[in-house]
């Protein structure tokens, strides 16, 4: 056999605003190789709890909460083969599984968050996955292999498929015992799930291999769902039919084509029907710190926000009041109407996986897409740091000039572009 292949105190809060490689595949009998070591811990990335800097108040980082592995197969079939038939065969196997690798509720993998955080994934558990977006085959696909010796074969393609859970670490104040405050690496509000998966493996195994246990091969065999040798010897050569438990398998494994109505998707980003504001009585400009450029709302609705001057002739539309402020854990929650156009500062929902994607404004409503968790200097300082809550991404520039986009980044700006200053006004 050739190897495989492998707010309650929302006025003082607002004040102070203001102030490894893969494991080696085993044999088709069944001969394992140890699995690669470990990567080593990127000693570079923050930690909960460790400083952070003002100008990290409009970045994010990665880190991974929780990691499952499960060997599954992508694709199988029973394959019989007798004397006189032993050699170079092509068996057609049948899509068992479909993987497709995602980030977060928005199942996009793109831009350097999503990219980071796989990337932690394979570094914390040795293995080489997959770190941008792809998907095993939804077609049936072909094994070729040597088949040197008679008897019930099960060919197949298959993977280590890769879940678990992520957190974001944002930068924000925090109060210490002595009661002063410092800038600390906190767990932010926003995290979620991953998938993705190893490098694909092929294969054929027989029911009398001995195989280790957990491995790819080993669920290849659980599917061949072996019987007594004088049945498999029924069969002529070639195919053989799919078994009971292979077909619910099968079905159980197969993802779904639809997410649900178009009123549970509604729901699932937080939309509802238009709500009231209940805003607060200041205004603010989002000001780039110590320079004169601050965010501007646009007067046409296909454009976005954008990097203006201030001047009497703004028309109040460089001024945002903050609305249905809520704070948890020291991290406020709001919306940001705008007092020019009085619309609602939102990633528009098309956008919403898009990394570089517009600030726009557009009317208010009850939507994730228009709620911002506002990161915070130390008291005294007004600098800030903008994220979209249903996008997790930060809000920030690509340069500093008269016109230029405000737009999301899924890591932030980590030359800190991303940090603004709230000024009342």
């Amino acid at each position: 056999m050739r190897p495989i292949r492998p707010v309650s105190h929302i006025g003082r809060s607002l004040m102070a605003l203001t102030a490894t490689a893969a494991a080696v595949a085993v044999t088709a009998v069944g001969l394992a190789a140890s699995p690669a070591a470990a990567a080593p811990t990127d000693t570079t990335a923050p930690r909960p709890g460790d400083t952070c800097t003002a100008a990290d108040l409009g970045t994010r980082h990665p880190y991974i909460k929780s990691t499952e592995v499960t060997p599954t197969i992508t694709h199988f079939k029973g394959w019989y083969v007798t004397e006189g038939t032993t050699g170079n065969q092509t068996v057609t196997t049948s899509t068992q599984t479909t993987i497709s690798v995602s980030v977060g509720l928005n199942g996009n993998v793109e831009g350097g968050f999503a990219v980071d955080a796989l990337t932690k994934v394979g570094a914390s558990l040795g293995l080489n996955v997959k770190v941008d977006y792809s998907s095993t085959s939804t077609e049936s696909n072909t094994v070729t292999w040597n088949f040197s010796q008679p008897g019930y074969y099960g060919a197949y393609k298959g993977t280590k498929k890769v879940t678990g859970t992520y957190g974001s670490l944002n930068c924000n104040r925090v109060q210490q015992g002595d009661g002063s405050w410092a800038l600390k690496w906190i767990d932010g509000p926003d995290g979620g799930n991953f998938t993705t998966f190893t490098t694909l493996e092929e294969g054929a195994v027989r029911c009398q291999d001995k195989v280790p246990a957990g491995s790819i091969m080993a669920k290849a065999q659980s599917l061949l769902d072996c019987g007594s040798a004088a049945a498999k010897a029924e069969h002529p050569a070639g195919a053989v039919a799919p078994t009971a438990k292979q077909k619910r398998d099968s079905l159980a494994q197969r993802p779904a084509l639809t997410s649900g109505t178009s009123a549970e998707r509604s729901k699932a980003t937080g939309r509802s029907a238009r709500a009231a504001l209940d805003c607060q009585a200041g205004a603010y400009k989002i000001a780039v710190p110590g320079k004169p450029l601050s965010w501007g709302a646009p007067l046409l609705a296909d454009d976005g926000v954008r990097l203006r001057p201030s001047s009497i002739f703004s028309a109040h539309l460089d001024n945002w009041r903050l609305c249905n402020v809520t704070e948890r854990n020291g991290v406020i929650e709001a919306s940001l109407w705008n007092w020019g156009n009085g619309g609602c500062a939102t990633i528009a929902a098309q956008n919403a996986s898009t990394e570089r994607a517009v600030l726009t404004t557009t009317s208010c409503t009850e939507d994730d897409l228009q709620r911002f968790y506002i990161y915070r200097d130390v008291p005294g300082s007004s600098k800030i740091g903008v994220q979209n809550k249903y996008t997790g991404s930060m809000m920030g520039h690509d340069r500093y000039a008269d016109g230029e986009f405000i737009r999301q980044y899924s890591s932030g700006r980590q030359d800190g572009t991303g940090t603004y200053t709230l000024i009342g006004v």
